[in-house]
């Protein structure tokens, strides 16, 4: 008979596992990118998911300040999200790259193929 502790214990561990799982493939989005716009996603997603380790930790414990610690850090998350996304519209907009490539989420610079064609651009 399955009791409502082996259940609960079992989901515990079951979201703990898919929360690695998405932790490494998130990581995995930040390192690789390739835009900046990828990379500041991926980083807001990794908030997402220790705000989901804090919540599954807060229900193991049975500590309830975890959930207040997990609400601060979503609003800290949302606040750095937002400052990374004005940092990418006034870089694009300082940038002599191009108008208009932080709107679309391209950073020029980052793409080897893009390099020569901005070398190219400057020479002529």
């Amino acid at each position: 008979m399955i009791t409502e502790a082996l259940l609960l214990s079992a989901g515990i561990w079951l979201s703990l596992a898919l929360l690695v799982l998405s932790f490494l493939v998130t990581v995995a989005r930040v390192i690789r990118g390739p835009t900046l716009g990828d990379r500041v996603v991926a980083l807001d997603m990794l908030v997402g998911i220790a705000i989901g380790f804090i919540a599954v930790i807060a229900i193991k414990t049975g500590f309830t300040l975890y959930i207040d610690v997990a609400i601060a850090l979503g609003l800290v998350g949302f606040l750095a999200t937002v400052a990374l996304a004005r940092f990418i519209l006034a870089r694009g907009a300082a940038g002599a790259e191009g108008e208009g490539a932080a709107m679309r989420g391209e950073d020029a610079g980052e793409r080897p193929e893009n390099r020569s064609k901005m070398k190219q651009e400057r020479k002529a």
